[in-house]
């Protein structure tokens, strides 16, 4: 609750909420920690502008689909009771390659597409609209979440343009944003410092990309994503809804936040 007065503080419009760290209590206590949150968000004029679950399709409830399927479900409950527009779950992690099973993102799209569209069908009732993020590794590039949307086909689904997350497939992130920017309905900003696989490992706060190149959060506007040409991107594809500061760096987190937030009005401003 410290980070929704924190945000207040800040001069944010919004907060996001997150399952595993909003929600870190048994099943039946989550309604009431929904409502919860949504009288202190209330309470400091702020808006909960998302709710972001994790969800697996392929792995999730133990391989049973259509089980994880009615637990993403779940989920929407809790983001109406929130009050929040927007629901961004994870798609999969993809197969284990040791485990047999392993396809290609192409392979598998067929499946994954049914279960978003059974989601996305159902929170349509509920006035939330469903969302992927390009993040976790396996449906990461901007390619493959165009060709999820593609193949959901259900306009109460759209896509979570993280700006800073495509590097984490070694893509570029402009290229990536001015493809994904016609169907997206949420933003995260964030931005990292980049480090080619033969430099020196920067250790401790880094993590390797998909190709092996090393990556570390930092404050928006003192990395290597050009997010002001993202933004830019963005409005010229007609984008005007909220994006969101996701701050993953090693600087004190409201130092981040602050300066981070004040880049981020004054490059939206000059695009």
């Amino acid at each position: 609750m410290e980070c929704v007065f924190a945000a207040k503080d800040l001069g944010f419009d919004a907060v996001e909420a997150v399952d595993f760290i909003n929600f870190d209590c048994p099943l039946e206590e989550r309604e009431a920690k929904a409502l919860e949150l949504k009288e202190a968000a209330d309470r400091c004029g702020l808006k909960i502008s998302s709710l972001a679950v994790g969800a697996d399709f392929l792995n999730g409830c133990g391989g049973d689909t259509a089980q994880e399927i009615q637990r993403v479900k779940g989920w929407v409950e809790i983001a109406a009771l929130l009050g929040a527009p927007r629901m961004r779950h994870d798609i999969t992690q993809g197969y284990s390659r040791d485990s047999g099973k392993y396809q290609s993102y192409e392979c598998l799209l067929p499946t994954l597409a049914t279960a978003v569209r059974e989601v996305a069908d159902y929170a349509a009732t509920r006035g939330v609209v469903t969302m992927t993020e390009n993040h976790g590794f396996f449906s990461q590039d901007s390619q493959r979440v165009e060709a999820l949307y593609n193949a959901v086909g259900h306009t109460n689904f759209g896509l979570l343009c993280d700006m800073g997350n495509f590097l984490c497939a070694d893509e570029d992130p402009a290229q990536a944003v001015a493809r994904v920017a016609p169907y997206t309905r949420y933003v995260h900003a964030k931005d990292f410092i980049y480090k080619p696989f033969y430099s020196e490992n920067p250790g401790e706060g880094s993590f390797r990309t998909r190709g092996g190149n090393f990556l570390r959060g930092t404050i928006i506007g003192q990395g290597n994503v050009p997010v002001k040409q993202c933004l830019h991107l963005l409005k010229a594809a007609g984008f005007d809804g909220t994006i969101a500061v996701e701050f993953e760096g090693l600087e004190p987190a409201l130092d981040g936040l602050r300066i981070g937030l004040n880049n981020l009005k004054q490059y939206w401003s000059e695009v």
